[in-house]
């Protein structure tokens, strides 16, 4: 699947540059970075980062209690189950 089409990414060109030594990328500049391009209009940004986190093994985010006064998914989440 195309990920990116400003510069014609796959999800699987994306996963084959994932790493988890220290030269792993770290934020979808870099995921563009390694491929050899630059990101252009950004509207690509938040699948990759799903995609990264999902290759690695790292959390979704997901609120709780213990997050809400700071999460910006509280603008969007009703109080109650914010308090649930």
């Amino acid at each position: 699947m195309i990920v990116c089409s400003c510069n014609v990414l796959s999800d699987g060109a994306i996963r084959a540059c994932l790493d988890r030594g220290p030269a792993c990328p770290r934020t979808p500049a870099q995921v563009h970075a390694c491929l050899g391009c630059s990101p252009k209009c950004g509207r690509c940004a938040r699948t990759i980062r799903a995609i990264m986190n999902a290759a690695l093994g790292e959390p979704v985010h997901s609120c709780g209690t213990g997050c809400a006064s700071a999460c910006s998914l509280v603008k969007v989440a009703p109080t109650e189950e914010i308090a649930a």
